[in-house]
């Protein structure tokens, strides 16, 4: 006896029949077993009605006026737990990444559309139209101001258009256009290390909002123009900042569209665990030895499970072990790549569906909070924002930060002008120069 399967009530040019090659396995979305486990652990679950259970059987059976445009695609951040914890691994938000092609390019969120049609722009690739120029004064004005009142760091480096350097290094725009401050840590770091380095005036811009947009066309052009100009300066590995989707952008950029390009495409965090692991950057945790304050991190979805996997989320707790102490350290749960999305990846920052992105977030809150941790670290610009922002909303009483922050006050090298983020329990601990301080040319 066989089982009758639904009828698609499209006629023609079926959803469904135009993502089936898009997906692995030919797009088997009968596999499903409608067990719920996508929308058990989904944050978006609920929101307009809809999660990721329900979305499924809507393409399964030709709903496709149901879904073309519906507004849910926006509040799913694609992080892919969903796919993560089906047990027949039906890839959920690559059927969402789909259907934001159902919308008319000029109608998507107007967010996200001006910020992949910004760095269409302009050479620098950036999401917030800073042209090449404007970079390089950035870049050198705060390098200049660095030599001259921060003692020690007269021969820091901030190299630009350096031919054959090792390493080149992404920059996501927040810093140089609203933060400046912020990139100094990170160069005092690739200093300590003897990271031989460079950025570029061009493609340097750290963030692909054309991904977000459903816009292969787009998202392939500026991830190839990165990586192009990477290569031309001769250099080895493409080094993407603590930037969650910059990172993901160009590593899933080179293999979905065929880009091949020689360049090993790394996360920072993989390289502070070397250098940390080899001796290279004397991180040390006696600061927080009687301080006793509690650290969290969250694992970024592009990072952890949609690229670099468990391996780099085990990275990263060495890193942050090793600056706070194992014993200041507090896992959330679950964790690594089963941890949960907090809801800023996606393009959800810039979507405009800002009520319905806090109620996404709410279970990253709560988890934070269970922890009891003061402090949650994250090696991405979205998860910063956005746990940032939770913090806000639901009155939360912990701080959100960048690791290089951390390793930078651990290595006792973090000036006072570059503790934004850090809360009034870290403002004066290891200023540099200061009685205890340790100091980090002793030994060069």
């Amino acid at each position: 006896m066989t089982t009758a399967q639904p009828v698609a009530r499209c006629d023609t040019d079926c959803f469904l029949d135009k993502v089936k090659s898009l997906l692995p396995n030919g797009g088997n979305l009968s596999l499903c077993l409608t067990c719920g486990a996508c929308a058990s652990g989904c944050p978006a679950t609920g929101l307009e009605n809809m999660d990721p259970r329900k979305f499924l059987r809507m393409v399964v059976l030709g709903m496709d006026k149901e879904i073309t445009k519906h507004p849910w695609v926006w509040m799913c951040s694609m992080c892919t737990r969903c796919t993560y914890v089906c047990p027949m691994e039906i890839n959920i938000a690559g059927l969402v990444f789909e259907a934001r092609k159902l919308w008319p390019r000029e109608e998507r969120p107007k967010g996200i559309l001006g910020s992949c049609d910004m760095a269409l722009r302009n050479e620098s690739c950036s999401a917030m139209g800073t042209p090449p120029e404007d970079f390089r004064f950035v870049v050198e004005d705060v390098l200049e101001e660095v030599r001259e009142t921060q003692p020690g760091w007269e021969n820091l480096q901030a190299p630009l258009e350096k031919q054959g350097a090792h390493f080149f290094l992404s920059q996501n725009s927040r810093e140089p256009v609203t933060e400046p401050d912020e990139m100094v840590p990170l160069w005092k770091i690739l200093h300590l290390a003897g990271a031989d380095w460079t950025y570029s005036c061009t493609g340097w811009g750290g963030e692909n909002y054309c991904m977000f947009l459903a816009d292969d066309e787009n998202w392939k052009k500026i991830a190839e123009s990165s990586l192009r100009r990477a290569e031309e300066l001769g250099c080895k590995v493409y080094l993407n900042t603590e930037c969650g989707h910059s990172t993901y952008s160009v590593w899933a950029a080179d293999k979905k569209f065929g880009i091949n390009s020689p360049l090993e495409i790394a996360p920072m965090v993989a390289y502070y665990y070397e250098w940390i692991r080899s001796g290279k950057l004397k991180v040390s945790s006696d600061w927080n030895k009687d301080l006793k304050i509690k650290f969290t991190v969250q694992d970024p979805c592009n990072q952890i499970r949609k690229s670099y996997g468990d391996v780099q989320a085990d990275k990263m707790r060495y890193v942050v072990k090793a600056c706070v102490g194992e014993e200041n350290f507090i896992d959330m749960v679950p964790n690594k790549s089963n941890n949960f999305c907090c809801g800023g990846g996606g393009g959800y920052l810039q979507s405009g569906y800002t009520e319905a992105r806090f109620k996404y977030g709410k279970i990253k809150f709560d988890q934070i909070i269970a922890t009891g941790a003061d402090y949650c670290l994250t090696p991405c610009h979205n998860c910063h924002a956005q746990i940032h922002e939770l913090a806000e909303h639901y009155e939360g009483v912990y701080h959100v930060t960048h690791l290089w922050s951390i390793i930078a006050l651990s290595l006792g090298i973090l000036a006072e002008n570059e503790r934004e983020y850090l809360g009034d329990n870290l403002k004066e601990v290891w200023l540099p120069g200061e009685p205890g301080t340790p100091d980090p040319f002793a030994g060069r």
